[in-house]
């Protein structure tokens, strides 16, 4: 999930990147960057609702799914995985979700997508790899035929 439920969302904000100076010092956290950083982040992503000293918990879970997204592409990886990345998402975010893949993969970020979504696949990817029981089936483009990419799904070879 990438979330620890329990933990207020401007902690799941900064999880993994607690160590950043931007948050502190010598091991003591400055909180007021902290919620200012999670305040931002809530406002560019349109997290609801907007507290972020709400229990993660307390959030729907595709406001979770946006705390996760929010944190990680703020981070401007060279390399980013992402597993299904707008699932339990509503539209308006699921279009700034998308856009924001695109930004990163235009500024020559590396982006590696998984979705169960044809889709989003097909709108976000430059190439399209099919796994069947574990092995690489086969590669296609975007716009290949819906019955190759099946076939290929069905863990038949093209």
């Amino acid at each position: 999930m990438g979330l620890i439920l329990p933990f207020e969302e401007r902690e799941n904000n900064i999880l993994g990147y607690q160590q950043l100076p931007k948050y502190g010092r010598n091991g003591v956290l400055d909180r007021q960057a902290i919620l200012d950083d999670a305040r931002e982040k809530i406002e560019k992503y349109d997290i609801r609702p907007p507290n972020p000293t709400l229990k993660t918990a307390n959030f729907s879970g595709g406001n979770q799914q946006k705390i996760v997204v929010a944190r990680e592409i703020e981070r401007d990886p060279d390399i980013l995985l992402v597993g299904q990345p707008t699932r339990g998402v509503d539209i308006g975010a699921i279009e700034f979700i998308h856009r924001r893949i695109i930004d990163m993969r235009d500024s020559g970020k590396a982006v590696l997508l998984v979705s169960v979504e044809l889709d989003e696949i097909r709108a976000l990817a430059d190439r399209i790899l099919v796994m069947f029981a574990g092995e690489n089936v086969g590669e296609a483009k975007p716009d290949a035929d819906e019955q190759q990419l099946g076939l290929m799904m069905a863990g038949i070879a093209s």
